[in-house]
């Protein structure tokens, strides 16, 4: 049985190049960053390049405003928090969206718990939420405003630009989840007046476990990890040398050319897929459409077809896809994100799926899943004499 990969969102496969690159780093560059000898003195070399590689990347004014991290949730978790304890004499007010990942979300509702104040921006049918909302909610004691570059779940994308004028001339500091839209989309921290910024290396065919946080000069807050004095006394522990030196292959594959031809590429992939079902006459409708969305993720509802039965039926028939963030999986609770956009008692909710497209896809995969998502919501139609549902 042919095998089709359409959960990029969730993670993606390494290219092979950063394979190649990190097994030659693992096998010959062994030191620790911090020794001052020659093997130490190596790994140091590979580190400082790779981090001018990514601070080249977002256009960061210096290289060591590059914290290498575990991953996405390391960096939402210490950009929020430790902002939140350094800052809590200017103010306990921060601003989030309903739709943001569960890494930004955990981290506002356990400060709630220490006493600070969270305002949750709500979103459209479309996943936007509104500037004058963001507006309205800025007070005089905001200190951060946590608001992501594109959703993991519908890919809808957020004003970045604007977001930061508007967050620029207050008392508050903008952080922004890019983890999912970092590697698709031109990013530019300066031009968008940005503090700080997370992302996760498995998302843009790196390694797991991985990550950084783009941390603005001037902005002092407590290392999150407590013990040695690594990466400017920023973030504790022991570099990984091969996986941040895969890290950067990566950054560097994914430049300004080969991000716009994976967007058309993906692009053309929805078309395809949206055409396919239509000539098939399947009952759906894209989850939040918008032609400016983060082209390699598509929500779909698939009318009066459970999500969990699609799953099943998808994967027994060789496809992979999700019904949101492969964080939340396990859960039994419904998407949070379709939750905010559509309201709880929305069909939606429990009839969705998304597909995520990555670099290794092709139009034959398309056509392959056009097929397949035909044969099971025809035989879904059914449901009540088979008992598929």
């Amino acid at each position: 049985m042919k095998h089709i990969y359409l959960d990029n969102a969730a993670t993606t496969p390494m290219d092979r190049s950063v394979v190649e690159t990190m097994n030659k780093m693992m096998l010959n560059v062994y030191g620790n960053a911090s020794s001052t000898h020659y093997f130490g003195r190596q790994a140091r070399a590979v580190l400082d390049d790779s981090r001018h590689i990514i601070a080249q990347s977002i256009n960061a004014r210096k290289d060591d405003e590059i914290v290498f991290t575990s991953g996405g949730t390391e960096s939402d978790n210490t950009a929020i928090i430790e902002t939140a304890r350094a800052r809590k004499n200017s103010g306990r007010h921060l601003i989030t969206t309903t739709i943001e990942h569960e890494a930004v979300l955990k981290s506002m509702e356990y400060l709630e718990t220490c006493g600070f104040e969270v305002t949750y921006l709500p979103v459209d049918e479309k996943g936007h939420i509104t500037l004058a909302d963001l507006r309205a909610a800025l007070r005089e004691d905001t200190i951060l405003v946590s608001i992501m570059a594109g959703n993991n779940e519908v890919g809808s994308r957020m004003p970045l630009y604007e977001i930061g004028q508007i967050v620029a001339p207050t008392n508050a500091w903008f952080h922004t989840d890019a983890v999912q839209a970092y590697g698709l989309l031109d990013i530019d921290v300066q031009k968008d007046k940005i503090d700080l910024l997370s992302t996760s290396a498995h998302k843009l065919n790196g390694p797991k476990f991985l990550g950084f946080l783009y941390r603005r000069e001037g902005l002092n807050f407590a290392s999150f990890l407590k013990g040695g004095d690594q990466e400017l006394k920023r973030r504790a522990g022991t570099e990984n040398i091969p996986a941040i030196a895969g890290f950067a292959k990566a950054v560097k594959i994914a430049d300004r050319k080969e991000k716009l031809a994976r967007q058309q590429k993906y692009a053309g992939f929805k078309q395809q897929l949206i055409h396919g079902l239509q000539e098939n006459k399947v009952a759906f409708e894209v989850n939040g459409n918008s032609a400016d969305n983060l082209q390699h993720v598509i929500n779909i509802w698939f009318k009066g077809c459970s999500h969990e039965a699609l799953l099943t039926n998808l994967d027994l028939n060789g496809v992979a896809a999700s019904a949101g963030s492969a964080c939340t999986a396990g859960s039994i609770e419904p998407s949070h994100v379709l939750t905010a956009m559509y309201g709880k008692d929305s069909p939606r909710v429990s009839e969705s799926i998304r597909f995520s497209f990555g670099y290794q896809n092709t139009t034959a995969d398309i056509e392959d899943l056009i097929t397949v998502l035909t044969k099971i919501t025809n035989k879904m139609k059914g449901r009540e004499s088979n008992g598929i549902c």
